[in-house]
């Protein structure tokens, strides 16, 4: 690690953890926290401080004692819901303050549609479909990507866009159709792959878009009064490129609490105070726990590579239906890049099992355990529903980690 990387960890904590939080936090609590922070909080290991958290979850409980009612706050990232499961974090918290999981995890909230049209890509055998790993077991109305592997379909797992480029370059008389499968994080990469293809002249290399992008779906959730949401974890990876100050809008329209955090179990449980904090002073605001690594105006370069290449239009979201302007589709001026255009796909009506419940789990109105195929019909080695493929899975997590 490096000594800047050091440094910027450092501070973050040192600044974040010394803040009255609350406006009432108990001074032993104060000093708790700061001794704490000023251990030096470098490593990985140090968020993940045993001490620390348990100091954390005593503070949580002493602030949730003057809540009025009973709190939900929402994290809307998949690597969150993981976290969560797998430190338990659930179980520190008081029974008046409860987290939801949501939407967060770009493999789950694609839609059947979409894996049907991937699927009708590799009936061709002069193409080669070009993946992240986690799109494989994935099902279709029918059939997934693994099924379609065993029968001789030509489906490549890769590390990056660029190895699908790659790909392309290397079988100049196939084509290669990668899955453009993400969130503001990883739609930047797949433009710049375009750019590169487009810089090398390769005619035979197109993408299958389905990028959603973060803020609409949790405006729709937020004016969801069956939810009753009080606040948000925002999802970080996401706000290193978008930047923080993209939840202001939702902050100030909804008045909302919002705290964009870290991943580790000291930063979920500081960004939970945080957002106790708000809500005990009767604020709507946004703040960023994870300074370290997301500031306020994001990631320019990203943004200005994925204007360049996308522009926004209505996307299907697995258990939310179409939302408007909250997906991003290759611009008219890369339509040779685009495999909707390229390969006019058309696909029937896609089927789902009327008996999952990932789209109400992706809503946060219920949990795995609610699902009657959690665990028995639905397993990581047999998922019906897209919620029990992906590692940042609500299904997943839960099935690896909450049973």
């Amino acid at each position: 690690m490096t000594q800047d990387l050091k440094r910027g960890m450092t501070q973050d904590l040192n600044g974040g953890m010394t803040q009255d939080l609350n406006g009432g936090m108990t001074q032993d609590a104060k000093r708790g926290m700061t001794q704490d922070a000023k251990r030096g909080m470098k490593f990985q290991d140090e968020f993940r401080d045993r001490g620390l958290v348990q100091n954390m979850a005593a503070n949580i409980r002493r602030m949730a004692e003057r809540l009025k009612a009973p709190v939900n706050f929402m994290e809307v990232c998949g690597t969150h819901t993981m976290a969560i499961y797998q430190y338990g974090i659930r179980t520190l918290l008081p029974d008046n303050v409860r987290l939801v999981s949501g939407p967060g995890c770009p493999v789950c909230v694609t839609p059947i549609g979409y894996v049907d049209k991937a699927l009708a890509c590799t009936a061709d055998p002069r193409t080669i479909v070009a993946t992240f790993g986690d799109m494989l077991r994935v099902p279709g109305s029918h059939s997934s990507l693994m099924e379609q592997r065993a029968g001789g379909a030509d489906i490549r797992i890769v590390y990056s866009p660029l190895d699908a480029v790659a790909l392309a370059k290397n079988n100049p008389d196939r084509r290669v159709v990668f899955l453009g499968v993400g969130f503001e994080t990883t739609a930047p990469t797949i433009a710049a792959s375009i750019l590169e293809a487009a810089r090398q002249n390769l005619t035979n290399y197109c993408v299958l878009a389905s990028h959603k992008t973060m803020p609409v779906p949790m405006e729709i959730l937020t004016g969801d009064p069956e939810l009753n949401l009080k606040g948000y974890l925002c999802p970080a990876h996401v706000s290193t490129v978008i930047g923080g100050a993209a939840y202001r809008p939702l902050a100030g329209k909804y008045h909302i609490p919002c705290v964009v955090t870290g991943f580790e179990p000291a930063d979920v449980m500081q960004g939970i105070e945080m957002l106790l904090a708000q809500t005990l002073r009767g604020e709507s605001k946004v703040e960023i726990q994870y300074s370290r690594a997301v500031s306020w105006d994001g990631n320019p370069k990203a943004q200005a590579i994925l204007h360049q290449l996308f522009e926004p239009c209505d996307a299907v979201w697995r258990g939310l239906g179409t939302l408007p302007g909250s997906g991003l589709t290759i611009r008219s001026e890369y339509a040779a890049f685009d495999a909707e255009r390229v390969l006019a796909l058309d696909v029937p009506e896609a089927v789902e099992n009327p008996a999952c419940r990932c789209g109400d789990i992706l809503k946060g109105k219920l949990s795995p355990f609610d699902c009657p195929l959690f665990g028995t019909v639905c397993t990581p080695e047999a998922p019906v529903g897209a919620c029990m493929v992906s590692s940042e899975g609500t299904c997943a997590a839960a099935y690896k980690y909450g049973r």
